[in-house]
């Protein structure tokens, strides 16, 4: 078993010794109020890799301290981890930051030794995912997350800036290897192959996994897009971005847990949380109750697809016509004023091209959430195996003509449109 190198000022928190560690930095320490024996700590991480407490001072206030641990939690020591992974999230953190608002966390402080991460507690937000699963309605999520992914890869690329204060951002994200290595394995690779670490529900969906390990044709076009994910460092990306990365109230959004982060294809973020969009819409029928047959919900979740792409393109034009500082498609070049068509062709044509990656993207998230290693508990949650499996089975449709015949795809409406059609019930 691969050891993973640790500080020696290194060690694994509890909620005995956070109150402690926390205690020394003195505006954690204003921020809470009172002694740290008087704080109360709740370990609540649910998620596959990391330790997350809530702390709770006087008069209400609180904070979150997250912490990486040398391993994959979900699997134990069995699959050892980077920790480096902490120094990765709290550096897209600083880069994003100045150009996103309100829409991630406030960072309050990063322990280098610890690898650990005091930030802002979310405590009246939920994980969008769990929302969705409730059949809750969230009016400004799509626009939201539209808006911070044109925000966070528009600044970060070489529209925005010249190409050297790009690549000394390649520079420091190109150490994050290894959580770019499961993303080539667990998205891209193992789901069309035999692999130990897939699993789906069977006996029911085993012809179609199957089938789709069969499929040349769909297996060339996920491996097109791997190579994608491997060669196009267009911008700063989250590289995890789904609905369970975002966090929301009835009025506001937050993005969170950007371990993954790399320089990459802007489409690649964009196709993640669409992706899980689709999931959710596909594994309604799993969640309907006789008081609620889920089916305007789905209706809402179609009308959240066509909003966020709507708000990322607004978002991500209208950024280019006013902050077009740097190196790649310079406004220098087109100064005659015969040229300005010429230029805003450019810009919708490179639009056209995301919104193809999207889908690519968003079906490989798509598959390997349902034939790969770590699932979603949108489908996850449905109880009844016959049912769950007709979800899957609904969804995999989809993701693969989306990846298999993209030329049927030309717009977001042909996507809403499509979406209902693969739903065989």
């Amino acid at each position: 078993m691969r050891r993973v190198d640790t500080s020696p000022a290194y060690r694994i928190l509890d909620t005995d010794t956070v109150p402690a560690f926390i205690g020394s930095l003195p505006e954690i320490r204003a921020l809470l109020g009172g002694p740290p024996e008087s704080w109360l700590v709740h370990e609540v991480g649910d998620g596959n890799l990391n330790l997350v407490f809530i702390v709770r001072g006087l008069e209400g206030s609180s904070l979150c301290v997250k912490q990486a641990l040398p391993y994959l939690r979900v699997a134990g020591s069995s699959w050892p981890m980077t920790l480096e992974r902490a120094f990765f999230e709290a550096s897209y953190y600083s880069a994003v930051a100045p150009y996103v608002g309100g829409l991630i966390p406030t960072i309050y402080h990063y322990d280098r030794e610890l690898y650990c991460t005091v930030m802002e507690c979310l405590s009246a937000h939920i994980i969008l995912r769990q929302g969705l699963i409730a059949g809750r309605r969230y009016p400004n999520v799509a626009r939201d997350v539209g808006e911070y992914i044109a925000r966070a890869s528009f600044f970060t690329s070489d529209f925005a800036r010249p190409f050297e204060q790009k690549m000394d951002g390649i520079a420091v994200f190109a150490r994050n290897k290894e959580l770019v290595r499961i993303t080539v394995d667990l998205v891209f690779c193992d789901p069309y192959r035999s692999s130990a670490r897939n699993h789906h529900t069977s006996p029911h969906l085993d012809e179609v996994v199957a089938e789709l390990r069969g499929d040349s044709r769909l297996k060339v076009a996920a491996a097109h897009f791997g190579m994608k994910f491997l060669n196009e460092a267009q911008a700063l990306v989250h590289g995890d971005l789904h609905s369970g990365s975002v966090m929301v109230t009835e009025g506001n959004t937050r993005v969170i847990d950007p371990e993954f982060a790399f320089y990459g294809p802007i489409g690649f973020d964009l196709g993640a949380f669409l992706g899980n969009l689709l999931l959710s819409w596909y594994s309604q029928p799993g969640h309907a109750t006789e008081q609620d047959n889920r089916v305007g919900y789905q209706h809402w979740i179609l009308e959240q697809v066509e909003a966020f792409w709507d708000s990322f393109r607004s978002n991500f034009l209208a950024l280019w016509a006013e902050n077009a500082h740097g190196d790649a498609l310079p406004t220098s070049m087109f100064t005659r004023p015969t040229e300005t068509l010429t230029l805003e062709s450019a810009r919708n044509a490179f639009l056209d091209g995301l919104f193809a990656d999207m889908l690519g993207f968003g079906a490989c998230k798509m598959i390997r959430r349902i034939v790969g290693f770590a699932h979603v508990i949108d489908f996850d949650r449905i109880h009844d195996a016959d049912v769950r499996a007709r979800c899957e089975a609904n969804a995999l449709a989809m993701a693969r003509a989306l990846l298999s015949y993209p030329g049927q795809f030309c717009s977001i409406q042909d996507v809403i449109e499509a979406v209902p059609r693969m739903a065989r019930h």
